[in-house]
This record gives C-alpha cells, sequence and structure tokens, in this order.
C-alpha cells in the first residue's frame, strides 16, 4: 500500500486563535496545504511530512 495513500486512522482538527500565523508556523515545520477537493471552506487540510492529514479551522464565533 503507497503510504502517502493510506488514509490516516486517526485525523486531528487543531482550533487556533490565528489560522493564518498558525498554517504559516506548520508550513515552516515542513507540514503542506492538501487539495482533497474541499472547495472554499473556512478550514485548511495539511498534511504532515509523512502524509498525515489534519484540519486548521477557524476561530468558531462566540
Amino acid at each position: 500500500m503507497d503510504r502517502a495513500r493510506a488514509k490516516s486512522r486517526l485525523h486531528l482538527d487543531f482550533v487556533p486563535d490565528d489560522q493564518d500565523a498558525e498554517v504559516a508556523r506548520l508550513e515552516a515545520h515542513g507540514a503542506k496545504r492538501v487539495d482533497i477537493g474541499q472547495g472554499d471552506q473556512s478550514w485548511v487540510v495539511m498534511a504532515d511530512p509523512e502524509g498525515n492529514e489534519f484540519c486548521v479551522l477557524g476561530r468558531r464565533p462566540q
């Protein structure tokens, strides 16, 4: 099985105070944005250097 195409057994969603800053920080540490066909959404799908996908969500209105 191709490791990059294998479905992650665990999916994490992160909700930082500043989504843009967190995405930039993660990219600086080797994460990549992933296009899974999600279109224009309030979250960013990313993958770590090993291909494990996770989402960085925007803050929810209080």
